[in-house]
């Protein structure tokens, strides 16, 4: 079989994905993680917190939620069916850094848990950090050439 007649095979047998059934669900299920952030924040600001702390609380509750059902394997089920909806920042985020814990448990405290926990979130908090560095320094040489 040549090249051309392989690759006229393997499309004709390719899965499609079904592209706007995704979106949906990855748009509805990211729009109910928010609005559930903001029934949090609405709820701790109505018990008494003021509105810096009832956004602390709203993103340790949803770090919560998303590592407890990520170890109780809800997540994973989940976001196959909600897909890319659910990794808004806060939840995927809690989602990358329990993920590689659970599996590394067997290994020890140290050597699996400790070492494992930042496989996936480790290199987002470093160039994270790097960029915003760099977006704080570009800054403030823009802000002292303005003024």
């Amino acid at each position: 079989m040549d090249k051309n007649a392989y690759s006229k095979l393997a499309a004709e047998r390719e899965k499609r994905s079904p592209s706007l059934k995704d979106c949906t669900f990855a748009f509805l299920s990211g729009g109910a993680v928010c609005a559930l952030g903001q029934l949090l924040k609405e709820l701790f600001s109505a018990l008494g917190a003021e509105t810096g702390t009832a956004f602390s609380l709203v993103s340790v509750t949803l770090v919560f939620a998303a590592g407890l059902c990520t170890g109780l394997g809800f997540y994973d089920k989940a976001a196959r069916v909600c897909g890319a909806g659910l990794f808004v920042p806060i939840t995927g985020f809690s989602n990358a850094v329990t993920s590689p814990a659970i599996e590394a448990r067997c290994e020890g405290a140290v050597t699996g848990v400790g070492s494992e926990i930042f496989k996936i979130a480790g290199p987002v908090i470093v160039y994270g950090n790097i960029a915003s560095v760099l977006y704080g320094v570009i800054y403030y040489i823009y802000l002292c050439a303005a003024g």
